[in-house]
């Protein structure tokens, strides 16, 4: 039985799109939780993964983290600016919050927070920071997706950008180096 390896983008999976590394099956998700759900459901029906690893990119809060670091994502959480100030809520009986499953790889484990769409305010990144260490867009989808069958998952992202107003031209300067970065460091490991 094989191995999914996932990213949201080609830039994030690099060489692995044209050459998987052995024992692993490669795709992209596509961006957003929502796109990134119904992908990776969609996979693991077709392809009946052992395990799912999501490999990509995620901004950090404040200074618990800083550009370069890589992480574990020990839990995805769904939450949004608007939740924090009292604009919106969720029913009760939604989950918002989905632990890693799969044996954890040796980074500093952290929370992820998974809002509808990028902050881009130094005040939305103070509250959304309050429940986790750094950003993402995808993560939660994924995660809820191997959750629902009960397929083991876990995430390794690298830091490339500050949530808030510059986070979009930082991201954009970082992206592609730091995705390389991480690819790197999994092959060393021997993960990949």
């Amino acid at each position: 039985m094989s191995q999914l390896l996932l990213g949201a983008f080609p830039p994030e999976l690099g060489p692995f799109l044209e050459a998987p590394p052995k024992g692993w099956q490669v795709a992209c998700t596509g961006v957003g939780q929502l796109l990134a759900a119904v992908s990776t459901a969609r996979l693991i029906q077709e392809l009946r993964p052992s395990r799912v690893l999501f490999i990509g990119t995620c901004g950090h809060f404040d200074d618990r983290l800083k550009v370069g670091d890589i992480i574990w994502a020990a839990e995805a959480i769904s939450s949004s600016v608007g939740e924090h100030r009292g604009e919106s809520y969720r029913p009760v009986v939604e989950r918002t919050h989905w632990p890693a499953t799969m044996a954890a790889l040796p980074f500093p484990a952290q929370r992820v927070v998974v809002p509808p769409a990028i902050t881009r305010t130094r005040d939305g990144a103070a509250l959304l920071g309050t429940l986790g260490e750094t950003e993402h867009l995808e993560l939660s989808g994924v995660f809820a997706a191997c959750h629902a069958v009960d397929v083991p998952v876990g995430a390794v992202l690298i830091v490339v950008n500050e949530v808030g107003p510059n986070a979009q031209s930082e991201w954009m300067a970082n992206h592609v180096k730091f995705s390389q970065k991480l690819i790197q460091k999994l092959q060393e490991l021997g993960t990949l």
